[in-house]
């Protein structure tokens, strides 16, 4: 009987093996059959799904799946899904797909998209076209959706139609000549703006749902803008006693002048006798030759007293052709921003404003920002604001951090006290802006705003909670705040692995979860709630929670007093959970490197576990490899991880070819699927379906030796996979792109253990790097040289450490390359010039090395054009399949491509 289990067991795991051994490879030509997952929503009762498959290249395709019934609509280019909160009605938009999109767009013609609504408890369906915005009532019963104007309306009108939607009655009205609209929060009222053919008509109206009766508020020949009621950032416990007033600005453009000179109209006791306050730039305190801007966003204050808006200097237009100026940016020493910095933010700096505020009752206006200090935050608190200053502190070596003097301003008066020099590190005000927390030197300092008093708040604790381990070169980040208490007297901050709780006067620090650090477990909080801004101590909470070295991941429940208890903790990587708004169900992705993230709901504490979405069923036809971690050490002596993908049909004792892929931290990626996308990197499951293994290890860094430290690294961990028989020492090759680019050509040129090198985006010439400009930003690469990514030391230039940077510098020892390597670069770098790639591909190529270099014209530091990002695929894959696996060269590998023989040039 044993023998006959025997050959049973036998028969079935060689028919495993059969099967293994039949599935295809994976190649670039089926990257097609993998879709991503999007714009997920769940009902507000968890009962149905909403997510759309976004294929490789194609066009999505919505789907809404019940989940008691499992029924499933699929809706072809279907997109932002959204539920009524009553679960009654689904909306969503349909646009033309991408072919017909762009045959619109090169005929230049507007694309429209179609809004539909759909009734999840029966058969009714209504939709409008040419939709540009929609939004359901919060009580359900209106669906309201604002049309784009027809082509051949007036130009210079901006209303068009809004379809209010009866969700009872079934019966739509429209709005014409709409250009704003919102329902208060308690779906009350909606209130709209209108700009119709020569302003006749314009104003704010307010349209009451209980009676369908009109309001006209103000009417004028002006334009109204910025429509925003007080209760549009409040919670519903709020909205009852809330969204009775109104705000709006009302203007007209001037041709001589570039500010639109606006009047701020505030409208309040909407439910009774109404009450309507102005607010010009002629009134009291206002400053002279300064206008409302309709640049700034205006809010109404948490209690409904003030109102917070923009102010902005008139200016005349200059009206003078650019023929007879001369156009010439003049870069200055004494410049706070350097010049490419003004150039990119243009636009930004033109339509900044300063924070001011409007007291309702009082009917007085009180500015807060001004050139001594121009940023004035938002808060609930009803007299405070904290404003920063950091101009004392700009510096093109700022990088990562950014450095302020702290400031209590009075919104009542405009008084502002400094309360702090030069932080760089601030987590933020309490939600009732009562208290603002900042780290100063190594210590957590929490500033009562009311009290004008600074209190060390981790002066108790046994830890200190700056991240000493953070690994670059300037003040060194805290690990971040949980979130505060609602009793008001403790704040939760996070550490290393535990969660601490500080008191607020400095009296008490505990720390909360107690076993993080023992077992090297992060712990952090999760809310489930967006309504709750505090931490209610007297329930349980719910912790995340990740293996530092084991890289499981799961979730624990944390009384207060008591040891967390575990929910779920399993080898494999959980999303961000989100609960239905109304039900106690939980939605979210797992994944590992087999398993692509698709969507599982469960009860509260985990349980029960189903998964209700599968993306990618096609992946069971494929060889698939699977990881595991392996440590290591360098030669420095550092304990390191790194996470080994396994070929598809690997065999224990056999040595593969083996590609590195790096860039600093990467073993927290072992339990990240990987997506065959169309982009510009190596994709393992890729790589490993055609025998491959992939190693991506974590790295060290040392100050002022980002090179040697790469390269110690790279090689301790390529002779670690060698000796534990993994690795084909003849056959490995390295890939990294920008930082992971400069690493990889500094590597080529101090070894030849490695067959063959792809580097992307490198920084090549640490000494040219060093005066390049980021091209997306404006920033020079000081900064990041200095005390950022580079890390070669604050102050340390290649005028006064010359040695440092030559000797971590891939273009000074470019005479030492023994390596053949492919260089990829975008023209269009934003990020590292394209300079950087041509400089060593001039160098090696003067230097007889054996050098490819593939310049992508008008890329950026990715590549976006899916032509390109194809191409790149396919090439690299040749070039690790030539000099790892021994096939043969392609031709442009060979002999490269003549500029005239190219395909792109001879297309139409």
């Amino acid at each position: 009987m044993k023998q006959k289990h025997y050959y049973l067991y036998l028969i079935f795991f060689l028919g495993l093996g059969t099967l293994q051994a039949q599935n295809k490879t994976l190649q670039l030509e089926d990257y097609g059959k993998w879709s991503r997952i999007a714009a997920t929503k769940a009902s507000p009762d968890g009962n149905w799904f909403a997510y759309a498959l976004r294929p490789n290249g194609a066009d999505d395709t919505l789907h809404l799946k019940s989940l008691q019934s499992e029924d499933l609509k699929k809706i072809p280019y279907g997109s932002s899904p959204t539920f009524s909160k009553n679960n009654n009605f689904f909306a969503y938009y349909t646009s033309p797909n991408k072919g017909e999109t762009e045959k619109l767009k090169k005929a230049k013609k507007p694309v429209s998209q179609t809004a539909h609504l759909y009734a999840l408890n029966s058969d009714h369906q209504f939709e409008v076209e040419r939709a540009r915005r929609m939004v359901f009532s919060n009580d359900g019963k209106y669906w309201a959706v604002l049309k784009d104007k027809p082509e051949n309306a007036n130009s210079e009108t901006k209303g068009a139609d809004l379809v209010l939607y009866d969700l009872t009655d079934k019966v739509a009205t429209t709005l014409g000549n709409v250009v704003e609209f919102s329902f208060n929060q308690k779906s009350t009222q909606l209130a709209y703006t209108v700009d119709a053919e020569n302003q006749v008509g314009n104003g704010l109206f307010l349209l009451s749902l209980s009676n369908m009766s009109t309001k006209n508020l103000d009417s004028d020949k002006a334009y109204y803008q910025n429509l925003t009621w007080d209760d549009e950032q409040s919670k519903k416990t709020e909205w009852p006693v809330k969204g009775n007033q109104l705000a709006v600005l009302k203007g007209n453009k001037v041709d001589s002048l570039l500010q639109q000179n606006n009047t701020l109209l505030v409208f309040s006791d909407l439910d009774k006798t109404i009450k309507k306050n102005i607010l010009t730039n002629t009134s009291n305190n206002f400053p002279e030759n300064f206008v409302i801007s309709d640049k700034g966003r205006i809010s109404f204050g948490n209690d409904g007293k003030s109102i917070s808006l923009g102010i902005k200097e008139q200016e005349a237009k200059v009206k003078m052709s650019k023929d007879s100026i001369a156009n010439v940016d003049v870069w200055h020493w004494k410049d706070d921003y350097i010049q490419s910095v003004q150039i990119v933010r243009a636009n930004r700096d033109k339509n900044f404003t300063y924070s001011a505020a409007y007291h309702i009752k009082e009917d007085k206006f009180v500015r807060l920002a001004d050139e001594s200090l121009k940023y004035v935050g938002d808060s609930k608190h009803p007299k405070y604001r904290i404003g920063r200053d950091d101009s004392p502190y700009l510096s093109d070596v700022n990088w990562g951090i950014s450095p302020a003097d702290l400031y209590r301003v009075d919104i009542n008066t405009g008084e502002k006290k400094k309360f702090e020099n030069l932080v760089a590190r601030a987590l933020g005000g309490s939600p009732d802006g009562r208290y603002f927390l900042y780290q100063k030197d190594t210590a957590l300092t929490l500033y009562d705003v009311d009290m004008d008093r600074q209190t060390n708040i981790s002066q108790k604790a046994s830890v200190v909670f700056m991240n000493m381990e953070h690994p670059y070169p300037h003040e060194k980040p805290p690990f971040g705040i949980a979130g505060w208490t609602k009793d008001g007297k403790n704040v939760i901050v996070n550490h290393q692995y535990d969660l601490w709780m500080l008191a607020l006067d400095g009296s008490k620090a505990e720390n909360i979860t107690k076993i993080g650090n023992d077992q090297e477990i992060r712990f952090r909080y999760v809310n489930l709630d967006p309504e709750e801004d505090w931490i209610d101590t007297k329930k349980a909470l719910l912790l995340s929670a990740y293996g530092e070295w084991t890289k499981k991941e799961g979730f624990y429940s944390l009384a207060l007093g008591s040891q967390p208890k575990l929910l779920v903790y399993e080898d494999m990587s959980y999303g961000r959970p989100i609960k239905a708004e109304n039900s106690d169900k939980l939605f979210f992705t797992k994944q590992t490197f087999v398993d692509f993230p698709d969507y599982y709901t469960s009860s509260l504490d985990f349980s029960k576990q189903n998964k209700i979405t599968d993306a990618n069923p096609q992946q069971s036809e494929y060889a698939w490899g699977k990881r595991k971690l392996v440590d290591f050490t360098d030669s420095r002596g550092n304990k390191l991880q790194g996470t080994l993908t396994l070929p598809a049909d690997y065999e224990e004792g056999k040595a593969y070819p083996t590609i590195f892929y790096f860039y600093e931290k990467m073993s927290d990626r072992h339990h990240e699927y990987s997506m065959p996308v169309y982009d510009d990197r190596p994709h393992f499951s890729t790589y490993a379906s055609n025998g491959y293994l992939i190693f991506m290890p974590d790295i060290v860094f040392e100050e002022g030796k980002p090179g040697t430290s790469s390269l110690d690294v790279i090689t301790s961990a390529a002779k670690e996979l060698i000796r534990l028989g993994y690795s084909d020492k003849d056959n490995i090759g390295l890939q990294g792109h920008s930082w992971g680019g400069y690493q990889t050509s500094f590597i080529l040129t101090q070894t030849d253990m490695f067959k063959c090198i792809v580097t992307g985006a490198p920084p090549t010439n640490l000494e040219s790097f060093y005066n390049n400009i980021y091209g997306s930003s404006g920033t020079v690469h000081h900064g990041i040289m200095e005390i950022g990514q580079v890390r070669m030391g604050y102050g340390v230039t290649p005028w006064t450490h010359r040695d440092i940077y030559q000797r971590e510098n891939p273009m000074h020892h470019v005479p030492n390359i023994k390596t053949p390597f492919l260089i990829l670069h975008g023209t269009a770098d934003g990020a590292v010039d394209w300079s950087q790639g041509l400089e060593l591909f001039n160098a090696a190529r003067r230097m007889g090395k054996e050098v490819i270099f593939l310049s992508y014209p008008n890329e950026g530091h990715h590549l976006a054009n899916e032509a390109n990002q194809k191409d790149f695929q396919k090439r690299m894959k040749e070039y690790f399949d030539h000099h790892l696996m021994a096939k043969p060269a392609p031709d442009w590998m060979e002999e490269g491509v003549p500029h005239l023989k190219k395909l792109y040039e001879k297309a139409n």
